[in-house]
């Protein structure tokens, strides 16, 4: 049923971008310019960890978006995504973006509906232009991807309100800071509210120059289920809330094709021992006992050889589950893209991995990804 609706509604949306065109893209009532887009993923990964060993072809992914304007000063967008693998509710095809946002002047930005949760540079970044296999492990674990709360992979995105905005622009006409707060469900994607409690997440950054930006992030909330889990050999029932406290601190150049970028985020809250995937697991309230801090860092860098054309990169990636060097997994990547046309672009990509929670810390990974665009 839940499949049938997602088709169904992309359906009319297509029907509707059909005569838009077919009205040369004049006002269908008060819609106009409607897109549609989209962008594939085609994977090929191989490991070489003790007892884990893999090498496999996949469609890391696959996404449709509509977007388009709704009177003069609202835009809109509707964005599925598919994987590979559909078994599980993180997987399966999903409504990933549906929002509108009233945008009356530079300076002030409504938007309200589903989409990315305003936390880290990368969070918001399109997963071809992040420029690596994958994101951060930092920002997977900590901005709602595979989140250590046991949350179903969100892709950094929760149901909300957010306001934000561009401001003091200098003589050249650029804005120098930028600001971003939201209330949000703190559930993640397509799921309502458990405990009645709200996320409260937010940033701001300044741009001192041309293509840099420095800045702060803010994440308070929680992460709720409903069931039951015993504590201090006692038996408990009922929706059982996790607090969730995060910050960021981040800083990226972006100039002449090169592009470095930094982030360290920091979290402070229990995470469940399962993660949801479907309804059958929602009342398994057990924590995981991985402690209640955790953080992580990359460093990387993106050179051009031939502008816009061939880079090589290489990425420092930290995390550390309980903030303690005994759970620390490293990743020493480097790896090179070659852009054919500005719509297909080939990644390749090695890492030597040192995950210290494993009898056999280090083993090596090999990622190739090809990415078109339509």
């Amino acid at each position: 049923m839940y499949k049938k609706t997602i088709f169904s509604l992309f359906a009319a949306c297509l029907m509707t971008v059909g005569q838009t065109h077919a009205q040369d893209k004049k006002y269908l009532g008060v819609v106009s310019d409607v897109k549609l887009s989209g962008y594939g993923m085609i994977e090929y990964q191989a490991s070489d960890q003790e007892d884990a060993e893999n090498n496999s072809f996949s469609i890391r992914m696959a996404r449709l978006s509509l977007d388009g304007k709704a009177f003069d000063n609202v835009i809109w967008k509707a964005q599925i995504q598919f994987n590979g693998n559909t078994d599980k509710l993180s997987t399966t095809p999903r409504v990933v973006d549906i929002f509108a946002e009233w945008q009356p002047v530079d300076a002030f930005k409504v938007k309200a509906g589903q989409f990315k949760r305003p936390f880290t540079f990368e969070n918001p970044m399109n997963p071809i232009d992040q420029g690596f296999m994958s994101y951060a492990q930092n920002v997977l674990k900590l901005s709602g991807y595979s989140d250590r709360t046991g949350e179903h992979s969100s892709n950094g995105r929760d149901i909300g309100v957010q306001i934000q905005g561009d401001l003091l622009k200098n003589a050249a006409g650029r804005n120098l800071l930028h600001y971003q707060v939201g209330v949000f469900n703190g559930q993640g994607i397509n799921v309502k509210d458990v405990d009645n409690r709200k996320d409260i997440i937010g940033g701001v950054w300044v741009m001192p120059v041309k293509g840099l930006r420095i800045g702060a992030f803010g994440w308070t909330g929680s992460y709720a289920r409903k069931g039951s889990w015993e504590e201090n050999g006692e038996q408990h029932s009922g929706v059982r809330s996790l607090g969730r406290n995060r910050y960021a601190i981040s800083a990226e150049l972006v100039k002449d094709d090169w592009t470095l970028r930094s982030e360290y985020i920091h979290s402070q809250g229990l995470g469940f021992k399962t993660t949801y995937n479907t309804s059958a697991n929602t009342s398994d309230c057990t924590l995981n006992g991985s402690g209640d801090k955790a953080d992580g860092l990359y460093a990387l860098c993106i050179a051009p050889i031939i502008k816009k054309k061939l880079h090589v990169k290489a990425r420092y990636d930290m995390y550390r589950a309980n903030k303690q060097w005994n759970t620390a997994k490293t990743m020493y990547e480097v790896g090179a893209d070659y852009v054919f046309t500005r719509n297909l672009q080939l990644n390749v990509e090695y890492a030597r991995v040192n995950d210290r929670s494993l009898h056999n810390h280090n083993y090596n990974m090999l990622d190739v990804q090809l990415d078109f665009r339509f």
